[in-house]
Order: C-alpha cells, then sequence, then structure tokens
C-alpha cells in the first residue's frame, strides 16, 4: 500500500516536470519577434509555467 502510494507519487512529480519542460522548450523556442508581437517578455512567460505547474 505505502510503496504503491509512493510510486504514484513519483509519477505525478515526473509528470509535472515533463509538462514544465515541455513547455519551457515550446517558450524558448519563440523568437523575439513572436514575444513583441505577443507584447510579454520570456522570464515572465517561464515564471507563469512554472507557476501553473507546481503551483
Amino acid at each position: 500500500m505505502i510503496l504503491a502510494r509512493l510510486v504514484e507519487q513519483a509519477h505525478g512529480r515526473l509528470e509535472k516536470h515533463r509538462r514544465y519542460y515541455r513547455m519551457v522548450a515550446e517558450i524558448q523556442s519563440l523568437s523575439q519577434r513572436d514575444l513583441s508581437d505577443m507584447r510579454v517578455d520570456r522570464s515572465e512567460m517561464l515564471y507563469w509555467a512554472r507557476k501553473d505547474v507546481f503551483g
């Protein structure tokens, strides 16, 4: 029971990290022009991505 719960928690954390790094990769792939068009700063987007995934 305890082992199953630990494995489930680890799986959940792994999924969060995967989701976050996918978001980071997408943000990093944006050009400066794309960011300017959206009127947003890359660091701000990275902040909100982290906040969205990890709370």
